[in-house]
């Protein structure tokens, strides 16, 4: 059987897939349509259910809940990993309504954190995760929320941190951070899916075993990543909540999609929500 499968570029994706795309591992009778590209840009893809597989932000998980699970495996989810509020100049919290702050796309956790943490902030600009830094270095913008590896280049680049958008969500939640999650056609049977998860699973625990085995994976979609933080971004957001969400890591993304009722329209959320 042939499943489309999207993810991201960045390195906690690819490391996780490679064992499986490049079968380092038994496929199990699988064969794969490969689809790579921004979370956002799959976020918005993900509403017309166009992919078998596909990674998703939890915020925007809500959103399309009727057509996809999510798996146990894949997510990105933890703690000291959440999202970084940035700026040029020093900035201080109670001068965020002011502010004019651009988001890696509204479908993220990025966004959606911003918007519970802080929902006097109300401009907001959409720009690529990859472009925010130049963004707010160059006045374009206020402020930026910068997610992946922005959280290592930030400092060296002369910014300054308003609020660690991931720390504040833990201190007053005592939650881990959901950030991303990997999702699988709702309508597909619960055998494919279960399959798919166990795949998944066992891609993860090759990776995290074999970690050299991915790096041309890794490196080829890194753009100009340097090793060093091509490594970080791997060791902070693959963790054992990736290898399988467990009874805490899903109780997590439950609570978290409770939060997002009060900032989307999107309606009740399908369940079961977790193959």
């Amino acid at each position: 059987m042939k499943l489309k499968i999207c993810f991201s570029t960045c390195p906690n994706d690819t490391f996780i897939f490679d064992a499986l795309v490049h079968r380092k591992i038994d496929s199990e009778g699988f064969d794969f349509d490969i689809y790579m590209a921004d979370v956002e840009e799959l976020n918005k893809h993900a509403v017309s259910a166009d992919a078998d597989v596909t990674k998703l932000s939890f915020n925007a998980y809500s959103q399309v809940s009727d057509r996809y699970m999510i798996l146990n495996s894949g997510s990105a989810l933890g703690r000291k990993n959440g999202p970084l509020l940035v700026s040029k100049t020093k900035i201080y919290c109670d001068e965020i309504a002011d502010l004019n702050i651009a988001v890696p796309g509204k479908n993220t956790t990025a966004a959606a954190l911003l918007q519970i943490l802080f929902p006097q902030a109300k401009k907001i600009s959409e720009y690529i995760f990859s472009d925010i830094e130049s963004a707010v270095l160059d006045g374009e913008v206020d402020a930026g929320v910068l997610i992946h590896e922005g959280r290592f280049t930030y400092k060296n680049k002369g910014l300054k941190l308003v609020a660690d958008l991931g720390e504040l969500w833990e201190t007053s939640t005592q939650q881990p951070v959901p950030l991303g999650c990997i999702a699988i056609k709702r309508n597909l049977s619960a055998e494919i899916q279960q399959k798919f998860d166990s795949l998944l699973q066992k891609s993860v625990e090759f990776a995290m075993k074999n970690p050299h085995e991915s790096l041309p994976f890794v490196r080829k979609h890194a753009k100009e990543m340097d090793d060093e933080t091509m490594q970080k971004h791997i060791k902070l957001f693959v963790n054992d909540f990736t290898i399988n969400l467990g009874v805490k890591g899903r109780e997590a993304v439950e609570f978290f999609i409770e939060k997002l009722k009060k900032i989307n329209s999107s309606g009740e959320i399908c369940k079961p929500v977790f193959v």
